[in-house]
């Protein structure tokens, strides 16, 4: 039985869609542009990301506080987590202000998605991850051509280790593709993906159940509309785990990036 048929005739169907992600400007300045509500949850995560930190940093207590301890744990987390694990422990420090920048950044703009009024994962706009994906291929690299010089560097990323003779005709287009071109469409559709799919699943099976609880005039449509609740709900506490887990997977492969541009050998 489908959702429409649940619904009285002159009802429609909920139906979002990526239309639903379009958000009109709150400031035009002309026909088609202005400032929309992305775009000032992108700058007021900066803001409280600053806020919290400086505020967490201030007391620089022997003994922390509550929330000294609590930025404190963060930080040793993007540090030694993931900073140190993966570009080992010479040249790690260095690359820990652009990890803890990515993790906390892409952290905060997952979680809107879940904060009441709000309920927006400014992730789910492929512009903003793809900026970050392309200042992470920028920094790794950066940093690859500025260890190993950029005719070594190129050799370090194409040329497999004790990989000799005809194979690598074959070898060093899909390394290059892989490692040099590909890298930030993947790391950028990997968290647009998930947070545009997470997101687009809470607006279905919230408005399915607002019309099927409040709309329609099919008993059957209750028991339907309850179930449109509960999975509301559960994929609700399935997004607090996927909008961490993305954050944390976005710094840990652009840690990895930089690791591999670092090393010795490819």
């Amino acid at each position: 039985m489908s959702l429409a048929s649940l619904l009285p005739a002159a009802s429609s169907p909920p139906s979002p869609g990526p239309a639903d992600f379009n958000l009109p400007a709150i400031f035009p300045w002309g026909a088609e542009a202005g400032v929309t509500k992305p775009m000032i949850l992108l700058v007021l995560s900066v803001v409280l990301i600053m806020a919290l930190f400086a505020a967490a940093a201030r007391p620089a207590a022997v003994v922390p506080g509550r929330l000294q301890f609590a930025g404190e744990m963060v930080y040793g987390f993007v540090r030694d987590g993931i900073g140190r694990d993966n570009i080992g422990s010479r040249d790690f420090q260095r690359f820990v202000p652009f990890l803890f920048a990515i993790f906390t950044f892409v952290f905060v703009n997952n979680y809107y998605g879940l904060i009441p009024v709000v309920q927006f994962p400014t992730m789910s706009h492929i512009g903003f991850p793809l900026a970050l994906a392309l200042i992470t291929w920028i920094v790794y690299n950066g940093a690859g051509i500025a260890r190993h010089g950029f005719v070594g560097y190129l050799k370090h990323e194409t040329v497999p280790s004790g990989m000799k003779g005809p194979i690598l005709l074959l070898l060093v287009p899909l390394e290059f593709l892989s490692n040099i071109l590909l890298r930030p469409i993947t790391l950028t559709l990997r968290l647009f993906a998930t947070m545009f799919a997470g997101h687009l699943l809470l607006l279905l099976f919230s408005l399915g159940a607002e019309y099927l609880l409040l709309h329609s005039e099919n008993t059957l449509a209750i028991p339907a509309g309850i179930a449109s609740a509960l999975l509301f709900v559960g994929i609700t506490f399935l997004e607090i785990l996927v909008m961490f887990l993305q954050a944390y997977v976005f710094t840990l492969l652009a840690s990895m990036y930089i690791g591999e541009a670092l090393a010795d050998e490819h």
